[in-house]
């Protein structure tokens, strides 16, 4: 009997598939930030462009991070990892990497979108129930991933340098209306 290939739907359960639409999928979220700009500029909603494109920047970001972690995963069966530290010694450099993007997008955008996350301990806090809330999902899951509190560290601090690398443009837009506002 031939082997069948695997139609479309064999590439949303990999990650080559979904880096592939990711990649197709930038034109439309450019459109998306575009029209709700020009929709928000119509109604002189300001500002416009800077609200639309950190909302389409949290969702394109964050979105395919959690996707790809949601994967099922080859590590034998769903565990748990409560020990902080101790995955983090036998992680490969590929993992340490990976993990620091997961939420990046949320922790560069969400000060500049909301006036009340523009501070990094909040953007860590956010960061750190959405990681945890990520982790339950693959053990409750069972994804074969192992649920880590490492993950979850590397994931807020990714979060946090995200929000540290934002920091100028929210600083500066908290410091017009307030000047008593420290991050």
């Amino acid at each position: 009997m031939p082997m069948r290939t695997p139609g479309w739907h064999g590439w949303v359960g990999t990650i080559n598939g979904v880096v592939l639409i990711t990649v197709a999928a930038l034109p439309v979220a450019a459109l998306a930030a575009w029209a709700l700009a020009r929709r928000r500029s119509a109604a002189d909603v300001t500002p416009a462009w800077r609200t639309s494109l950190a909302e389409v920047g949290i969702v394109y970001g964050t979105v395919p991070w959690v996707w790809m972690i949601m994967l099922p995963g080859d590590e034998g069966g769903a565990a748990v990892s409560l020990v902080p530290l101790r995955d983090l010694l036998t992680m490969n450099t590929g993992q340490v990497v990976g993990n620091l993007p997961v939420f990046a997008a949320l922790g560069f955008f969400a000060p500049l979108r909301f006036a009340a996350l523009a501070s990094v301990p909040r953007i860590l806090a956010l960061a750190a129930g959405c990681s945890v809330l990520v982790e339950t999902a693959q053990y409750v899951l069972r994804l074969d991933r192992v649920s880590s509190v490492d993950d979850v560290l590397l994931n807020t601090a990714g979060a946090g340098l995200a929000a540290l690398a934002s920091l100028r443009w929210w600083l500066v837009d908290r410091s017009s209306t307030d000047s008593t506002a420290v991050p």
